[in-house]
């Protein structure tokens, strides 16, 4: 890890658990919606998917009003309303703003009124949604490096629609803003102006989860490194992909990776993790819905 002092990610738990090192490493994935046709489209609504191993992102551009359903869902999913002009309504439950959903099992159906980006995320339990995504033919074969999904325990209280307010102050330091549920972490930061400082950067890795980073704003450099292994037909080239917003890069593990913003008016990057992290989940007071949602026994 490489991190400025001054960022309390110096600071997280590293892990103890003795693995033996991976010989074996799955790319990247790159999907940049803007270069798509939609997956779906409707009145006032388009809509494109991309996935990873656990996860599916669903991205919509709204005018107007949309409704989105699920029948039988088989676990909670995510709602983010990432623009103040948008307002959703699920079940008895109504919200208007930056807004995290959590929308539990079973039938469902979320109605959002308004312009502005949608983003869903639901596991690929969900089997329907998952076949939508426009990289599905990268998971055939699982990636490497990953281990089964496991969810997270069940919120206390029982499952119910949650709302969770997207422009609260965040941590100082790093600024995050971090949410979880069962089955999944977001990391919603503020957008920023201009480039990304070069001399600030933050290469770090995960040893066994992908991190799948949304742009909804600007222009982004992942830069991405392998390691090396004794066996140089695994190796991989490094990547310093470019990417525009609209856009989803999931990054592997355990490469080495950091993201750079380089668009000169807003850049804005969303992070989502699933399952959701141990290491933040064991800071104090970083993920701020912990309360709601407790980690599994011993993390």
């Amino acid at each position: 890890m490489a991190y400025d002092a001054s960022d309390l990610r110096s600071t997280l738990p590293s892990s103890t658990a003795t693995v033996a090192a991976p010989e074996r490493f799955s790319g990247s994935e790159h999907v940049q919606f803007r270069d798509l046709a939609p997956v779906e489209k409707g009145t006032g609504v388009s809509t494109w998917y991309a996935r990873g191993q656990n996860f599916v992102v669903g991205y919509s551009e709204l005018d107007g009003t949309a409704t989105f359903s699920r029948r039988d869902q088989p676990d909670e999913y995510v709602v983010l309303l990432t623009d103040d002009d948008l307002s959703a309504t699920v079940q008895d439950v109504s919200v208007s703003g930056k807004t995290m959903i959590v929308v539990p099992p079973g039938d469902s159906t979320v109605t959002i009124t308004g312009k502005g980006r949608v983003v869903r995320l639901l596991t690929t339990r969900s089997a329907d949604i998952a076949a939508l995504a426009v990289n599905a033919g990268s998971y055939d074969e699982p990636h490497e490096n990953i281990p089964p999904f496991q969810p997270w325990p069940e919120p206390v209280g029982g499952y119910r629609v949650r709302t969770y307010d997207l422009t609260v102050p965040p941590l100082s330091n790093p600024p995050f803003r971090l949410y979880r549920c069962t089955t999944f972490m977001v990391n919603f930061i503020d957008p920023k102006q201009g480039p990304r400082d070069p001399a600030k950067m933050s290469p770090h890795k995960h040893d066994d989860f992908e991190q799948c980073s949304i742009v909804l704003a600007g222009q982004y450099v992942h830069h991405i490194r392998w390691p090396w292994t004794t066996n140089k037909a695994n190796w991989r080239a490094d990547e310093h992909e470019n990417v525009f917003a609209p856009a989803v890069t999931v990054i592997p593990p355990p490469s080495l990776h950091t993201s750079e913003a380089i668009g000169p008016d807003t850049n804005h990057l969303v992070d989502v993790f699933s399952p959701p992290r141990f290491d933040f989940s064991a800071m104090e007071g970083w993920v701020f819905n912990a309360d709601d949602y407790p980690a599994p026994s011993g993390a």
